[in-house]
């Protein structure tokens, strides 16, 4: 084939094969089959190969992915990228058009309501017609390059074609993952963690909900597994130097000619009643789509309006986000079993007959407590309401009185321990109940070394709670200092476990020994001290003997530490099983010293002043930020109080935080304001 012959095949492989794209994810018609289809892409990949200086800009073989982005760069946004104010309530809607006629007077206006995908949003920026960024939100200034990536989702245009829209724009919207994706994905990792059982390696984590694994997804190094994950794009906003429309549902049809993923579901609204007609229609038909949505997004669809309007200094005054509540459903309680964590503490769990709710099977909730048992006022056999805490964590939130069933019993919390009998005991002041028995309770001695093999601590990724669980049972270990005695023949003896699981195990063992003072600390899992905590009193007191040796009034004098902490540590040391296991574990060649890192004081521009860090950021890792925090001579907390000066608020940051920062007057700011503090 001729260097000509090549360059007119691939053009026409190119077009041909983005045609059949369009009309699949597009208008969800099959035009040839996935082998016929497949067989045009896998041409089209070995002619580029071939001759790669014919590969056009928008090559379908772009969505393949397979190149290693090992940093994101950060993108300064040309226009931020603000949040919307929330609201919950059809009230907040009507005083949102009050202020809207405030300011336009007689005006006419309308509204345009679309649906809110529940996603991470994204900017896609277009030159000469062809998409050459896209840019995560981040803290709204900034945000992540992820272009590898976001060019591996087909309903995202590699190149536009259109006369209405002018050769460079911006297009912003969300990035969602099916729930077909989701459901797919979380089915391969349970075939994984078999394989991975069997050779004696941890499980791997399931995905916790689509927003959270979209959001991990698009932040992946390899794009080839990006673009397995199937995910969706929907543009929701036009953006352009000189503004090509006049209304917002002009733009929105421009971009579905311009075969733009658009929410179709879109109305305009002559007022806020048609408004909260629409917000009604869609709370219980929204769990109808493929994807999740948790709310409606209210818009003023004239652009010379919106200039008018302007914005606050967080959000447009011209449009506002209606939030759903969280779904509840009502279920059967079949009974109530109780769970014992790491610590002792007892835990209620509700077996329910499985029920729908927010798009997943539920068939346990959470109670808590026995506080909440008692509040609830449960009884056997009672039909509860269920709702999703934050549409996650499924909890119960009432009952229905009218339906119980006579003569049936109350629910009282147990007495004595449902894994060992010990008589449980609830110290003043708290609300858990705790079986005392921590030296004999099955799941607390198998939680303490699940929370000492745990990341944060040891980080021993070769064993998982399946093989503790196994060790446990054949008697090899009853404590943490057990694992550092366990030989390969001891492994080799029990069923599944072959040369290579048990070389790995070891190993992981091993390399756990070099891990720093704080770690180890943390991996002891003594009462109330957190990762934070454990770095804060090994960077105080430096090593474990000075930590023994400390009067209550000398640990309550290293920062954060209270009397509650400090008390707990001197408990922990009274106890000669806990001493005997430090000495055990010193011997197996644990650090209890801390190590002196060689960690340069850059400045003491942050002296004085306190920092809480909260989200994902564009620049840094959260410990990372944490340890630039430090070299500036500011102090790291672990929780919002009146100490606080300063919340670092990335994206995805904890709404209890703000929440409660807001109440106490604590400043929140923005990464790019932070950088600018130690300039």
């Amino acid at each position: 084939m001729t260097p000509e012959q090549a360059q007119n095949e691939i053009a026409e492989l190119t077009q041909k094969i983005n045609y059949y794209n369009e009309k699949y994810y597009q208008e969800h018609i099959s035009e040839i089959s996935d082998y016929e289809f497949d067989m045009l892409l896998n041409k089209l990949i070995d002619l580029e190969k071939q001759f790669p200086q014919f590969t056009q800009p928008d090559s379908p073989t772009q969505r393949v992915g397979g190149g290693i982005t090992k940093e994101f760069l950060t993108v300064t946004h040309k226009r931020p990228m603000l949040s919307l104010s929330n609201t919950y309530n059809e009230q907040d809607l009507r005083d949102f058009d009050e202020r809207i006629k405030k300011t336009l007077g007689d005006a006419p206006y309308e509204y345009i309501c679309e649906l809110k995908f529940d996603g991470v949003a994204m900017s896609l920026h277009y030159e000469n017609y062809l998409l050459t960024t896209a840019v995560t939100r981040g803290d709204g200034e900034q945000g992540d390059d992820v272009t590898t990536n976001i060019k591996t989702i087909k309903t995202v245009p590699l190149k536009v074609h259109s006369q209405k829209l002018p050769p460079n724009f911006e297009v912003r919207g969300e990035v969602v993952m099916p729930h077909e994706s989701f459901d797919r994905i979380n089915d391969e990792i349970a075939k994984e963690n078999e394989q991975r059982e069997k050779e004696g390696k941890k499980p791997l984590a399931f995905l916790a909900n689509p927003r959270n694994a979209t959001s991990g997804t698009i932040k992946m190094q390899d794009s080839s597994v990006v673009a397995k994950r199937n995910l969706m794009f929907y543009g929701y906003d036009f953006l352009a130097d000189n503004q090509a429309f006049i209304t917002h549902e002009e733009s929105l049809k421009a971009l579905k000619e311009a075969k733009f993923n658009i929410s179709t579901d879109y109305v305009k609204c002559k007022n806020i009643d048609e408004v909260i007609d629409f917000v009604n229609r869609w709370e219980t038909k929204r769990y109808d789509l493929p994807m999740d949505t948790d709310g409606i997004v209210v818009k003023i669809n004239d652009y010379s309006q919106r200039e008018t309007l302007g914005f606050t200094a967080k959000s447009p005054r011209w449009a506002i986000a209606y939030k759903y509540k969280a779904e509840v459903a009502s279920t059967i309680l079949e009974s109530v079993v109780y769970q014992v964590g790491r610590t002792g503490a007892v835990t209620p769990v509700a077996n329910l007959k499985p029920v729908k709710l927010a798009g997943t099977t539920v068939k346990r909730a959470t109670l808590h407590n026995a506080n909440e048992i008692a509040r609830l006022d449960l009884h056997q056999g009672d039909t509860v309401f269920v709702q999703k805490a934050g549409e996650i964590i499924p909890q119960i939130t009432g009952v229905d009185m009218s339906k119980r069933p006579q003569g049936v019993a109350p629910i009282h919390f147990i007495e004595n321990c449902p894994e060992c009998n010990t008589q449980l005991i609830r110290k003043e002041g708290e609300v858990a109940f705790i079986c005392p028995n921590e030296k004999g309770c099955p799941p607390q001695i198998k939680g303490k070394m699940e929370h000492f093999i745990s990341r944060k601590a040891m980080n021993i990724d070769s064993l998982g709670e399946k093989t503790i669980e196994t060790f446990f049972q054949a008697g090899m270990i009853k404590t943490v200092a057990d694992l550092y005695k366990i030989k390969k023949e001891d492994i080799l003896t029990l069923e599944g476990f072959k040369e290579t699981s048990a070389n790995n195990i070891l190993a992981g063992i091993e390399t756990s020994k070099q891990k720093p003072f704080k770690n180890v600390l943390f991996g002891l899992g003594i009462r109330f001290i957190g990762e934070t905590v454990a770095e804060k009193l090994a960077n105080f007191f430096k090593s474990i003997e000075n930590l023994q040796k400390a009067s209550l009034e000398e640990l309550t004098t290293a920062p954060e530490i209270g009397e509650k902490i400090a008390q707990s540590l001197i408990e922990y040391f009274k106890d000669e099983d806990n001493l005997r296991l430090i000495e055990e574990l010193k011997k197996a060649g644990l650090q209890f010293t801390m190590q002196e890192e060689d960690k340069p004081q850059l400045s003491n521009k942050l002296e004085g002043k306190t920092f809480l860090v909260s989200g994902v950021f564009a620049n840094f890792e959260r410990d990372e930020i944490k340890n630039v925090i430090e070299a500036h001579g500011g102090r790291v907390l672990s929780g919002v109080s009146g100490k606080l000066n300063y919340l670092i608020a990335g994206e995805n940051a904890g709404g209890s935080k703000l929440e409660k920062a807001e109440k106490l007057g604590v400043q929140v700011i923005s990464e790019s304001q932070f950088l600018e503090m130690i300039k």
